[in-house]
């Protein structure tokens, strides 16, 4: 529920053709070029030498075989089109993150720009000591490999979580350095367009680690004045302009005040049982100030908040105005005192249901074949064995366990009961695609529904 499609569009004028950085900035460095170890070598002319080396379709350079420069590890996390592992220099032993993106899951030619875009937004965002770095680029026959920063300390809000009590002068410090980052990016002509607490890792488990923005995969340079249409992001973030298809790096702010919501009351602002229903509560815009503990909010929080979730983008402050906004200062009005222990028992909550969305995400990618449709139904085709339209605990068990899926008897019922949320003991339509949905653009909608149909033989919904 937490991640919406987007629908192309051909009459998507505003929109950039092609991932080149806008007028005025660098063009972004070649993969690897800062990296000696890892960059292509001239060899000698001569008529036995090998022939050339094949040139990558998405990273337009020569294709590189990571595995001569890094171990490949452990697997560190899961989306839509890539998977990340650890990864560790052969030379120094220094220990990355690596990303690979499967080339037979970039069907269409907006696939290929947004992954050739994602690399070079991140060149182009090098040396921001806030940003997570991209170490190398590689192409080989089957996949694109991006290495990054490691950060080790893990998301946002588990950390909060993990220490047990958190106050609004705590959460003014580490929104000014989410809005800095996002300042930086808007200076510097890139709009990221999906910016949740997912996307914000601490760099080690000290604490005072850096926090480091990261997954770039929907961000795009933008030019002052330009128009977005295409719909992208993560559903409770994004801002109502996104949705009317008409918008530009304003939608950020409205994401991280969706984020400061959540960071002082624990849920989100805009919630309800589907996405059709939490985009329905976003265009209406009405926010909850008054339930618990927003009375025991301080005036400057809440009026923070209403102006980065000002439903007018063109009224809505910008980054360096919410950097200027006195709650947000260092030593500035935001209190020290503790918010109440709900705040966090919810926190705690919306972030287990995002636990298990990915743990969900893990299990159905996991299964995915050559050809990823087919893949699904032949590995799904018998988990509905009654033909009942729905999933039980045991079908759930049973198939996961045909298809070799590593997950204990625990795992699978604590998957069960996340999915299961009204509780009758087994996974329906409505609940399948909630528990389900990972994809970031509409037009793969159609895909998930395709999914469902496996487990929905007799096609009761």
């Amino acid at each position: 529920m937490g991640n919406c499609f987007s629908h192309g569009n051909d009459d998507d004028k505003d929109k950039p053709n092609s991932p080149s950085p806008p007028p005025n900035t660098a063009a972004a460095p070649s993969p690897n070029s800062a990296t000696p170890d890892v960059a292509a070598h001239d060899q000698p002319a001569s008529s036995s030498s090998p022939p050339p080396t094949p040139i990558g379709l998405v990273l337009g350079r020569p294709m590189e075989d990571i595995h001569a420069t890094y171990t490949i590890g452990k697997e560190l996390g899961r989306g839509q089109f890539g998977v990340t592992h650890l990864c560790t220099h052969k030379t120094t032993g220094e220990q990355f993150a690596c990303k690979t993106i499967a080339k037979r899951k970039l069907t269409s030619k907006e696939d290929v720009e947004d992954v050739t875009r994602e690399v070079e937004i991140m060149y182009h965002l090098a040396g921001q000591a806030n940003v997570v770095e991209l170490k190398g680029a590689y192409e080989d026959k089957h996949s694109v490999h991006l290495v990054m920063e490691l950060c080790a300390g893990g998301e946002l809000f588990d950390r909060i979580v993990a220490q047990g009590h958190f106050t609004e002068r705590a959460a003014a410090s580490l929104l000014r350095t989410i809005v800095q980052i996002v300042h930086t990016c808007h200076s510097m002509g890139v709009m990221h367009r999906d910016l949740k607490p997912e996307n914000f890792l601490l760099l080690n488990k000290e604490e005072d680690s850096p926090l480091k923005a990261t997954d770039f995969g929907l961000s795009v340079f933008f030019k002052q004045g330009e128009v977005f249409r295409d719909i992208v992001g993560s559903a409770y973030y994004i801002a109502p302009e996104v949705l009317k298809r008409k918008y530009g790096p304003e939608a950020d702010i409205w994401s991280i005040g969706v984020m400061l919501y959540i960071l002082l009351c624990g849920v989100p602002p805009f919630w309800a049982e589907s996405e059709r229903g939490i985009f329905n509560a976003i265009l209406q815009g009405e926010i909850d100030f008054v339930s618990d503990p927003w009375p025991n909010i301080s005036s400057g929080a809440k009026d923070l908040v209403k102006k980065m979730l000002n439903s007018d983008p063109n009224q809505r402050l910008t980054a360096f105005d919410v950097l200027n906004h006195p709650w947000i200062k260092e030593d500035g009005e935001a209190p020290d005192t503790p918010l109440d222990n709900t705040v966090l028992n919810r926190l705690k909550q919306f972030q287990a249901m995002n636990q298990f969305k990915k743990a969900a995400l893990k299990v159905i990618a996991g299964c995915l074949s050559e050809e990823e449709i087919k893949g699904l139904k032949e590995m799904f085709k018998d988990m509905d064995s009654d033909n009942s339209g729905t999933i039980t605990l045991e079908e759930l068990e049973q198939g996961l366990a045909k298809q070799g899926t590593k997950l204990s008897e625990h795992e699978v019922k604590q998957l069960m009961e996340a999915a299961d949320a009204d509780g009758n003991g087994a996974i329906d339509y409505e609940e399948f695609i909630t528990a389900t949905v990972h994809m970031n653009r509409m037009d793969r909608e159609e895909h998930l529904y395709t999914a469902f149909q496996f487990f929905d033989k007799d096609n009761s919904g």
